[in-house]
């Protein structure tokens, strides 16, 4: 590339160097911009620099200039704060959706957003160990599939993964090809799901988007929204116990004073609640399922269901049944 080429690309050298080198500890010197420029057969005066940095800061750069000790310029706020690229390279290091490759793809680019010695602390947050990451690398490429078909209000088709013996990741239902409805993407326990409307089963379902295969956008539009909008509503965190399907019952729930953290963080702080002096009642709706009598289980007494008679004679049924499993 010839030097008059590189001339007109002036400004840009100095913006790469700033973002590159530059934060508040580390400012770049005039001589050190003068010397960069010099070694990419670009040569400069001081007074041009100065007006391109002007230049830049017109542009948006927040460039600013130090007398401390080591006099120069660097970058100050940037698109984002390094404690914010911290956060979203250890979101991105523990997601258990994202494959270990892909992983390390995304943090090598949200350390490109940092200067050179700021991406170092990044590296050292990479990782957490213990965690199973999943091994499906077409999560990313289904997400955007599910997402052009709600957009294009189509339905799509496709192939479900299950583990079967041997630990082989097989299709579930041998080779079935599901037709379903998509309605919503939901985030829970660290995975993707989709809740869609099944089209041959006249049902809301629920995927797990890592488990789905081959998906084509169809040309029949969706339906099955009012069934959608009766079952799913804003409320459906709080009565959903970790996406399994069942059926939605109005419960009375009676737990002990020292749990009412565990219960604000499932129910939400706005369930109102009836105070005694050692234990509080509320009213919610969920949905029965063994998960939602594991989560009871799981409180150790702490919390019991107390009407309506037919849903406690459901959940004594169930522990009775577990009992019978280990005589």
């Amino acid at each position: 590339m010839s030097r008059s080429s590189n001339q007109k690309k002036k400004v840009l050298f100095i913006a790469s160097l700033l973002l590159r080198k530059s934060n508040e500890n580390n400012p770049v010197s005039m001589s050190e911009i003068l010397e960069y420029l010099e070694s990419n057969g670009i040569s400069a005066e001081r007074k041009s620099i100065y007006d391109d940095i002007e230049a830049l800061k017109e542009f948006g750069l927040d460039i600013i200039y130090t007398r401390d000790k080591d006099r120069g310029y660097f970058i100050g706020s940037r698109e984002f704060e390094l404690a914010e690229l911290k956060m979203l390279v250890d979101a991105v290091g523990s997601s258990r959706f994202i494959t270990e490759r892909q992983s390390r793809k995304l943090i090598s680019k949200l350390t490109k957003l940092a200067c050179e010695q700021d991406a170092k602390s990044l590296n050292r947050q990479i990782g957490v160990t213990g965690r199973i990451k999943s091994m499906n690398e077409s999560i990313f490429y289904n997400v955007d599939s599910i997402y052009d078909a709600c957009r294009k209000n189509v339905n799509i088709s496709f192939k479900y993964l299950q583990w079967k013996k041997g630990k082989k990741l097989a299709y579930k239902n041998q080779d079935k090809i599901y037709k379903v409805s998509p309605w919503m993407l939901y985030w829970e326990e660290e995975q993707y799901y989709l809740i869609a409307y099944d089209v041959n089963d006249d049902k809301i379902k629920y995927f797990r988007v890592d488990k789905m295969d081959k998906i084509n956008l169809t040309k029949e539009k969706r339906s099955g929204e009012k069934l959608y909008k009766s079952q799913i509503g804003k409320d459906f965190s709080h009565k959903n116990f970790h996406m399994y399907s069942g059926r939605e019952a109005s419960v009375v729930l009676e737990a002990t004073n020292d749990i009412m953290g565990v219960i604000i963080d499932k129910f939400g702080d706005d369930v109102h609640m009836h105070q005694h002096e050692d234990t509080f009642t509320i009213s919610a709706k969920v949905i029965i399922s063994n998960q939602f009598y594991g989560w009871l289980a799981g409180l150790s007494g702490k919390v019991k269901i107390t009407a309506p008679e037919e849903e406690v004679k459901n959940y004594k049924a169930y522990l009775k049944k577990l009992l019978k499993d280990y005589r």
